[in-house]
């Protein structure tokens, strides 16, 4: 897989809307993240200059908080519940047909940076089990069909940035 080329300006405006403000760190980070995909490691030194922190405390926090990554992920991260109630509705089906659907394994981004397959442990909408989320959208009560036209959306949207 080629490594995600990186707008270094678009980065290095993010930083310095949030130059100096201590404070600012998780939101920061959430904005790169949001815009770029991921946390470029090579940025750590630059944020930690930029709220007079050091690099160390910015790699706590970014390896702390799952929602954080070091690498490049998809445009599309696809998280599928392994909680209690999903995992007795079904989940385990719905996580073999998202593999076999996307060609992924758990962890795993496509080559075209667009989409990513993660499991988590519970995404707290049981009451929709078996569920999974795209980047912010939930979609519960899943069965097949339903996991194969949430993926055709997203496969639709090619377009998009």
């Amino acid at each position: 897989m080629k490594p995600k080329e990186i707008d270094r300006e678009q980065l290095k405006a993010i930083i310095d809307r949030h130059r100096g403000k201590t404070w600012a760190l998780i939101p920061l980070l959430q904005e790169i993240q949001e815009t770029i995909g991921y946390i470029p490691p090579e940025s750590i030194e630059t944020v930690a200059e930029a709220l007079n922190l050091f690099p160390s405390q910015v790699q706590g926090v970014i390896t702390f908080y799952a929602g954080f990554s070091l690498e490049p992920k998809g445009k599309y991260v696809v998280r599928v519940c392994r909680g209690t109630a999903c995992h007795v509705k079904g989940g385990r089906s719905i996580l073999r047909l998202m593999r076999k659907e996307l060609g992924l394994d758990e962890g795993e981004t496509d080559p075209e940076y667009r989409f990513t397959l993660e499991t988590v442990a519970c995404l707290g909408a049981c009451f929709l089990a078996p569920t999974m989320m795209v980047n912010r959208n939930y979609y519960g009560k899943l069965n097949p069909n339903k996991v194969t036209s949430v993926l055709a959306q997203y496969r639709k949207k090619k377009g998009e940035s």
